[in-house]
């Protein structure tokens, strides 16, 4: 698997991750995705692991969007693995959940998350949300080299 992913959607709710794909696919910005259906499919993907295993990881990833509130590893523990390793604590990582709770937005800026969006619940905002992380994270942001 030698493809390149511009953008790693980690989303366990099948609804919120085909309108992040829809609005994504609305502003070009589909070509190059992976959806990983919670942080553990996340982590092997990133790693190259378990059924990722052979990802060739010299492959750059331009943008996490990362779901919080997940079965078996949640966000924040996904957040802290992807800072922790060379390889991976470059990468912008966009927290994208419905909680509004000032401890979880402390926490995960404080693990290293480059921004924080609360899902909007109407489907325009939400599309509208997504456009604007995408125009800026993959083509306004200079990541560096």
């Amino acid at each position: 698997m030698n493809e390149v992913i511009d953008v790693l959607i980690v989303e366990d709710s099948a609804s919120d991750a085909e309108m992040t794909i829809r609005a994504l696919k609305k502003n070009n910005f589909d070509n190059r995705l992976f959806h990983a259906h919670d942080g553990i499919e996340a982590l092997n993907f990133l790693f190259g692991q378990g059924e990722h295993s052979g990802r060739d990881q010299g492959k750059s990833i331009k943008l996490i969007l990362l779901d919080l509130k997940m079965p078996r590893i949640n966000g924040k523990e996904v957040l802290s693995k992807i800072r922790e390793d060379a390889r991976t604590r470059k990468i912008p990582v966009v927290m994208l959940t419905s909680s509004k709770e000032d401890s979880d937005i402390r926490e995960c800026y404080d693990l290293g998350a480059n921004g924080y969006a609360v899902k909007p619940v109407d489907l325009k905002k939400f599309q509208t949300t997504i456009t604007q992380i995408g125009l800026f994270w993959l083509l306004v942001n200079e990541p560096p080299q």
